[in-house]
Formats: structure tokens, C-alpha cells, sequence
């Protein structure tokens, strides 16, 4: 199934505009991005809910906001280098405050962003968002959750941040995904160690898995693609079947989703814990292959972490 690639910003247009098709409430709005984030998809079939703000991303979440102050369900979107970068005063106040019905959807986070170099690299995004109250966070592995995902928060009320990537990506989940809010997905089974992983890091964490098999490790992988609300009974529950944790996401390693991961762990069933990340730097101009290779990201960086870890009593 890796072997396929999607595009989650062509997921996350599609999931626009079917959701406009059933849900007249729906807006749409960008800051001068939507064709590149796809959200135009929306904006040719419904025009009349459709709004291109230019860049002006704290007007942005004020006018996303505004909308669901009048009954709408808001969907905003951007890079996500502007917003939250730009935009933690509106998005606190403006959205999470009043727990106003606004979905932040950001494309271009992490360091595969690429060549645009580290002033578009966001790597602390999630961090950002996790710590506002009321805000939920999810981080789609692959184009078919994307669009699941887009379509089933509209349907949930209040604030989201959706996390997505800019480059096509592989194919974990097939056709028919259901997104279970709040809930992790069990992708492997294993005894020896699990890795719990988030975005992109999913088919790389699958790939390690596949590797320690053949040198007899059996090793669990968990999708964490809500991190907020995190799923503790399932970390806590691999935690005490496997005994040690990996980690693994394309964001900085504090504050990120390792970071709930060992808290819920620390004040539940602390076990070993290696955290595999961008280790609290910024990135760098380059192709998203040799990034991701530089800084740690891959198959091979989550296996020798899952070996290392294993070495711990």
C-alpha cells in the first residue's frame, strides 16, 4: 500500500466540496493560497461561500470567526508557517475563547516544505496549538484520512487545527477510513515495542517495522493522528504490552507529540521513551528527501531509536 502516493491538499479540496454539498452552512476562506492548498476546488463550485482574503492572516481567523459567530462552520487555511505563526492572539481569543465552530486546515507544515528553507519550515505548530484550551489537533498520515478527516469535523462542534503536508505521500489507509475522533489507530501489533507516530512519519514508522521484523523485533505501530485530545488509554495500553516507546513525528521534539506522549506515559506507566524529531532546531533549503534524511526523519532513524530504547530497563 506505500508504494501509492496521494496528495492530501487535493484530499483536503475534495473534502471541501462534498462537505459543501451536504452542509449549506459551510464557508470557505484562505489568505491568498487557495489555489495551492486546493480550497479553490470549493470556491468553483460554491463561489458565493467562498472568500480569498489576501495575505492577511490575523484578518483571516477574525473573519473565520465572525462567520461562526453567525452560524457558520468556518473553514480557514493557509501555510502553516503564517497561521499559527502570525495568529496565536486570534486564534486564542477570536476562536478558542468563545469555542467558536472554526477548522484551521494548514498545508506545508514540517520540513518537507522543502526548498522555500527554514523561514517556511513550521516546525512548532503543534506545540502551539495543543497548549490553547479548547483547541483540538489532528495530523493526517496520508491523502485518505485527510479527506476523511476534513469531512468529519464539520460535523463536530467547535475549534480544530488539521495538519497537513505538501508533498504527495504514501498510501496508508484505503478507500472507506472512518475517522474516529479522539481515537488512535492500531496499524500493527507487536510485543517487543511501539512506536506511536503522526503525519508523514506514519509510512516511515510502518517501513522500521518492517525492518525490525526481519531481525526479530516485533514491534506495535499506533497512528496518533489526534493528539488532542490524545488517546491515553491506548498509549498507556501499549505502554504496559510493549514496555518501551518510540516516538516519531515530523515536528520539533519539544512540546510536539512526543511530548503528550510522555506525559501521559510519565504520570500513567512510565516505561523507556526515545523521541524521534527535529531536535530543536530550525531546517534548512533542500529537497524534502535529503531533509528529512539530514535531520532525522526516516525508517532507519525510528529503528535504530526502537533498537536503542530496547537496550533500557
Amino acid at each position: 500500500m506505500l508504494e501509492k502516493l496521494g496528495s492530501m491538499r487535493d484530499a483536503f479540496g475534495e473534502a471541501l466540496a462534498e462537505v459543501g454539498g451536504t452542509n449549506p452552512r459551510v464557508v470557505v476562506l484562505g489568505a491568498d493560497t487557495t489555489a495551492s492548498l486546493k480550497s479553490a476546488t470549493f470556491g468553483a463550485k460554491y463561489p458565493e461561500r467562498f472568500f480569498n482574503l489576501g495575505i492577511a492572516e490575523q484578518n483571516l481567523i477574525g473573519v473565520a470567526a465572525g462567520f461562526a459567530l453567525a452560524g457558520k462552520v468556518a473553514y480557514a487555511g493557509t501555510y502553516a508557517i503564517f497561521v499559527p505563526g502570525k495568529c496565536v492572539d486570534q486564534i486564542r481569543n477570536n476562536v478558542a475563547y468563545p469555542n467558536l465552530d472554526v477548522k484551521i486546515v494548514c498545508s506545508h507544515g514540517g520540513i518537507s516544505v522543502g526548498p522555500d528553507g527554514a523561514s517556511h519550515q513550521q516546525v512548532e505548530d503543534i506545540a502551539i496549538m495543543r497548549t490553547i484550551p479548547k483547541m483540538r489537533v489532528v495530523v493526517p498520515c496520508d491523502s485518505v484520512s485527510t479527506k476523511a478527516i476534513v469531512k468529519a469535523i464539520s460535523e463536530i462542534s467547535g475549534p480544530f487545527y488539521v495538519r497537513l503536508a505538501r508533498p504527495n505521500t504514501p498510501v496508508v489507509y484505503e478507500d472507506g477510513f472512518e475517522y474516529q475522533f479522539g481515537r488512535a489507530r492500531i496499524l500493527q501489533e507487536g510485543a517487543d515495542v511501539a512506536i506511536v507516530a503522526c503525519g508523514i512519519l506514519v509510512p516511515e514508522a510502518l517501513r522500521a517495522a518492517e525492518s525490525l521484523r526481519r531481525r526479530g523485533v516485533k514491534a506495535s505501530v499506533i497512528d496518533l493522528n489526534t493528539i488532542k485530545p490524545l488517546d491515553g488509554d491506548v498509549i498507556e495500553k501499549y505502554a504496559r504490552r510493549c514496555g518501551r516507546v518510540v516516538t516519531a513525528e515530523e515536528h520539533n521534539i519539544m512540546g510536539g507529540m512526543g511530548s503528550a506522549v510522555a506525559e501521559i506515559l510519565v504520570e500513567n506507566y512510565p516505561v523507556p521513551l526515545r523521541r524521534v524529531g527535529v531536535r530543536d532546531t530550525f531546517g534548512e533549503s533542500g529537497e524534502a528527501p535529503e531533509l528529512m534524511k539530514k535531520y532525522g526523519l526516516t525508517a532507519a532513524n525510528i529503528e535504530e531509536a526502537a533498537l536503542a530504547v530496547r537496550g533500557k530497563n
